[in-house]
């Protein structure tokens, strides 16, 4: 059952980094001086994926670090630090989306989490 869970884990941090990368480098330049609305329809629609992504994440993570024991590890609470952080910065992308460095700062947050995911890998 624990690599079931598991599964579904990576399954949805894959769907949340890769959609990301997707955005930043195929969807957002393509459309670059296009019609806004097209691109704020595809980055809403992404959203709502990626809400249902952030929960299936949430939801594996917390039994994963039940069943194993992780709560005690420092590099656990890095992790949830910077969900927590990246939960801010999509939210303050989503009010201001023209500030691009947020976009940046999303990615790289994410990135620093997929490590940390890696390390605290059974």
């Amino acid at each position: 059952m624990w690599e079931l869970v598991r599964w579904v884990h990576l399954l949805a941090m894959a769907f949340f980094v890769g959609g990301q990368v997707v955005l930043a480098v195929a969807v957002v330049p393509a459309l670059r001086g296009a019609d806004r609305a097209s691109l704020r329809a595809i980055a809403r629609r992404f959203a709502l994926w990626t809400l249902g992504a952030l929960v299936l994440l949430v939801a594996t993570g917390v039994a994963m670090a039940s069943h194993f024991g992780d709560w005690d590890r420092t590099a656990l609470h890095v992790k949830l630090a910077l969900v927590v952080i990246v939960g801010a910065l999509i939210a303050a992308h989503a009010r201001w989306p023209e500030r691009h460095a947020l976009e940046a700062a999303v990615s790289l947050v994410t990135l620093a989490i997929v490590w940390l995911g890696v390390a605290l890998s059974h």
